[in-house]
């Protein structure tokens, strides 16, 4: 019989619009196949309590999550226009018996309980919290559901940006220079001042634990630093203009109100330094018969930004931003690939430090001076699977088709729970 894999996209956090593209995307590809049966789960609800709906097409293909998460929780809409369609599903019942024996027409709430019965898998395409933070990966393990991705403890650090940096930093490796600025620090000009004497302008501003380029801004001067500040820190729901012009944002920029904010040392070519380039690396984990894990490091992709900060829609919507794979780090092919071989090398010493389970992908700027040195930005421990990220070009130049990927991921995760330790080693 085929395993029957639930995939789970959506939430109520704003990186739900993106979920919603990786999730479409990966149940595209497995409802596809011979191999699986799929089905499309969307979370909704808040975090006080989740409310989880196998999807119909209807609601399957509509242009956002908002507008799913809408129809979900105020179903009036949805319902009148079913009762117009009623009368034609009655009238293609044998057609529809017969080529979609499991369709589905009204949305159906599940418990964690119903899926334990029912699936033999979670692929979890949430991003953010709680798809990645450890809160669902722990109820999942409560019910004995196999899943994707990294454990507990690693999606628990890893969603914390600050806290990921200071464990690299402690283990040896490179990173920017951080300070976490908090509500209470306030913006007066001791604080101010303090924060001068660490950083030089431009600084990196961006969210402690939101994912997908939200919020996250180049600092140049006090007024923006000041003015991050306060549409971090705002009461209201929206940001107030002269805090957007300030700022540069368009009406559909986004920064979270939050309680803290990170500020990093921007890391950029110096005199020391032959060269800088950005860099993003998926990769993907497999186990050999003694229960190690193996890490498969994948071809650097460079990533190129309009502006100097990569938009939400460069990362992840087709035609919107250009990454360059493999990553140009040399004209001379021989110096190129020996830069590659270094740079995998410590992306999988990361990798290992960080316990990272299935898939992830590490994003970096590799410095090139006497030697090649890889500091770290961000690490992804369940990253987007839109139709136009770049882990699908780079698992191409390994022999991944997109189902393939997607595949490897799902077999790592149901055999890893049958080890109940592991010696992760380096490459593959």
């Amino acid at each position: 019989m085929n395993q029957k894999i639930g995939v789970l996209m959506g939430g109520f956090t704003p990186e739900r619009h993106v979920s919603l593209e990786s999730g479409r995307n990966v149940y595209s590809k497995l409802v596809a196949s011979t191999q699986y049966e799929a089905l499309p789960l969307f979370l909704s609800g808040d975090k006080g309590a989740y409310r989880i709906f196998i999807l119909p097409a209807a609601l399957l293909l509509k242009d956002n999550a908002d507008d799913i998460h809408d129809a979900l929780l105020h179903p009036t809409k949805f319902n009148r226009s079913e009762r117009l369609l009623t009368p034609i599903r009655k009238e293609a019942a044998a057609l529809t018996s017969h080529y979609a024996k499991a369709a589905i027409f009204i949305p159906q709430e599940v418990t964690f309980s119903d899926l334990k019965k029912n699936i033999d898998f979670i692929f979890i395409a949430l991003h953010g919290r709680p798809g990645e933070d450890g809160t669902l990966q722990r109820i999942l393990e409560d019910y004995d559901i196999p899943y994707n991705g990294s454990g507990i403890a690693t999606t628990a650090l890893t969603i914390d940006k600050y806290a990921t940096n200071q464990f690299l930093a402690q283990n040896g490796f490179h990173i920017a220079p951080q300070r976490i600025i908090t509500k209470k620090d306030g913006m007066e000009d001791s604080a101010i001042h303090a924060i001068e004497r660490i950083f030089t302008y431009p600084i990196i501003a961006k969210p402690v634990d939101d994912g997908c380029s939200a919020g996250v801004l180049r600092i140049t001067n006090r007024a923006m630093l000041v003015a991050y500040a306060a549409a971090s820190f705002r009461s209201e729901p929206l940001i107030a203009a002269d805090l957007m012009d300030i700022l540069g944002l368009q009406t559909t920029d986004y920064v979270p109100r939050q309680e803290r904010f990170l500020l990093e040392k921007l890391i950029q070519k110096d005199q020391e330094s032959l060269s800088c380039l950005e860099t993003t690396t998926g990769l993907l984990t497999h186990i050999d018969p003694n229960g190690n894990t193996l890490y498969e490091i994948f071809e650097p992709s460079e990533t190129v930004s309009a502006a100097a900060i990569l938009s939400l829609e460069e990362k992840f919507l087709a035609g919107e931003g250009h990454n360059i794979t493999p990553a140009r780090f040399h004209s001379d092919a021989k110096v190129a690939a020996m830069i590659r071989g270094s740079v995998k090398h410590q992306l999988a010493t990361i990798a290992q430090a960080l316990d990272i389970q299935g898939y992830a992908r590490i994003d970096a700027f590799v410095k090139i001076t006497q030697k090649v040195e890889v500091w770290v930005i961000e690490v992804n421990a369940l990253p987007a699977m839109t139709p136009a990220t770049c882990i699908f070009h780079q698992c191409a130049l390994n022999g991944y088709t997109p189902f393939d990927f997607i595949d490897a991921i799902i077999q790592y995760g149901a055999t890893k729970r049958n080890f109940a330790t592991s010696t992760p080693t380096l490459e593959r």
